[in-house]
């Protein structure tokens, strides 16, 4: 970041006449928070270059606003002492169209270190630290999506079926727009179709390195929620946004590949991984007990892990299961991609910053420490007697958010990958939401944080 922001005023004065005859007016920088909350500031674009250094002033409490949009986690740490500075990326900048350009930022303390509570910067940090174990990582985000209502009531759907035709030609006119959209900000969708829940799409995004990876699903989100609204809609990006209803995940597809040679094929361990493969998936498996509340570990992510809705509640890994949290892709032609992991447990009111980071760390931590690979779960787990499932050495994650958020605050292991300010910091909104919410019923607490990831 360093050489970037040194060039950042001569670049933003080249890049400013170029973006105006674009038609560029006004540009986003935005941030995401350990709730998951998006936030933003915007300036006219001839003040880019101080956009990117030294940046625009931001208080601390910004890490830990809470998701009932009035709420901050104060600790001693974080409240009212105190100015950071929020730098955007100007090599990751993207033109949205109307007069609006985007950039992705991430937070710098007033002497330009990078702020450890940043979730950008922690993501950075991982992706470092597989650069010097030789490892390149790359990730595919998917983006689950419910179609509301401008107030965030249900819409009808009358013709829907699951995966149908009839969803896309509901919609034909908003598939279309965020297809162009998208292509027109450089964005690169692998697939867009209907899911299996009432008026929910998902988009898959191609692999990116991981910050890029993560850059790109908040651009995906921005585009999203600006095309629905052209349309009089508005997106839930809520794990459940129905009580009773089907969940949205944020599934993480991710591949590891050293001195160009892929980890998760071409080998001689299972399913043809090499042993540091093996290692890292294993690592990944370990660690999912203590990582959940990062990548589910809000006070809705409980409605969605459920044992049948393909959300990955049972902790183990295999090849095309999708019950499984860690699900296996093998390599070959129909997956041009080659080989890599799918990590189910996501859900979108996860930071994607931490959640990749916590992904990438763990599968790391597994290469270091030549953890074993347990045996792999070859039918879905709900069809085995709780016994069995023991004796395999699978377990349910618990849908307790306060079982999830004091194993989270245990994990040496998150506390190394992460950092405790980014730990403590999530355990904070977290713990929030449980301490002034945990008393409303599945309804209750759908309806009123329905609309409380959106963007």
């Amino acid at each position: 970041m360093t050489a970037v922001t040194r060039a950042a005023k001569p670049l933003a004065a080249a890049a400013i006449a170029q973006l105006e005859s674009d038609g560029v007016a006004t540009l986003i920088g935005t941030v995401v928070n350990a709730a998951g909350l998006t936030h933003a500031k915007t300036i006219p674009l001839r003040r880019m270059g101080a956009f990117a250094d030294p940046g625009l002033g931001a208080s601390p409490v910004w890490h830990v606003f809470t998701i009932d949009q009035t709420g901050i986690a104060f600790s001693d740490s974080l409240g009212v002492v105190g100015d950071q500075r929020i730098r955007i990326d100007l090599s990751a900048l993207r033109i949205l169209g109307d007069g609006f350009a985007w950039a992705p930022g991430a937070f710098f303390d007033q002497d330009g270190q990078r702020d450890p509570y940043c979730s950008r910067g922690v993501l950075e940090g991982v992706e470092t630290r597989l650069a010097e174990a030789g490892i390149n990582a790359l990730v595919g985000h998917e983006m689950e999506f419910l179609l509301v209502g401008p107030d965030g009531s249900r819409l009808p759907a009358h013709l829907w079926a699951q995966y149908g035709l009839a969803g896309v030609l509901e919609f034909e006119g908003f598939v279309r727009d965020v297809t162009d959209a998208a292509t027109g900000s450089g964005v690169s969708i692998e697939q867009f179709h209907p899911e299996y829940g009432v008026n929910q799409f998902e988009i898959s995004l191609t692999p990116q390195p991981p910050v890029a990876a993560a850059d790109q699903l908040q651009l995906m989100r921005i585009i999203v929620g600006r095309v629905a609204r052209r349309y009089g809609l508005r997106v839930s990006l809520s794990p459940v946004p129905f009580a009773g209803s089907v969940g949205s995940g944020a599934h993480q597809h991710f591949s590891l590949h050293k001195e160009g040679q892929p980890l998760f094929s071409g080998g001689t361990g299972a399913r043809g991984m090499t042993p540091e493969g093996e290692s890292a998936v294993a690592g990944v498996v370990a660690g999912l007990a203590e990582a959940e509340g990062v990548l589910c570990g809000s006070i809705l992510s409980g409605l969605r892990i459920q044992p049948g809705h393909w959300s990955g509640a049972y902790v183990c890994w295999g090849t095309e299961n999708r019950e499984a949290a860690v699900r296996f892709l093998v390599g070959g032609s129909s997956n041009p991609h080659g080989a890599n992991v799918e990590v189910k447990v996501i859900d979108p009111s996860a930071n994607p910053y931490f959640a990749t980071a916590t992904i990438l760390g763990l599968a790391l931590d597994g290469i270091e420490q030549k953890l074993t690979l347990p045996p792999e779960a070859t039918v879905d787990p709900s069809s085995l007697t709780t016994a069995q499932r023991s004796d395999a050495g699978i377990a349910v994650l618990p849908t307790s958010q306060a079982e999830a958020l004091d194993a989270l605050e245990g994990s040496a292991r998150m506390r190394r990958i992460l950092g405790d300010e980014a730990v403590d910091s999530i355990l904070a909104v977290r713990r929030y939401e449980q301490d002034n919410f945990a008393d409303l019923d599945d309804e209750r607490l759908a309806e009123k944080f329905r609309m409380a990831w959106s963007v």
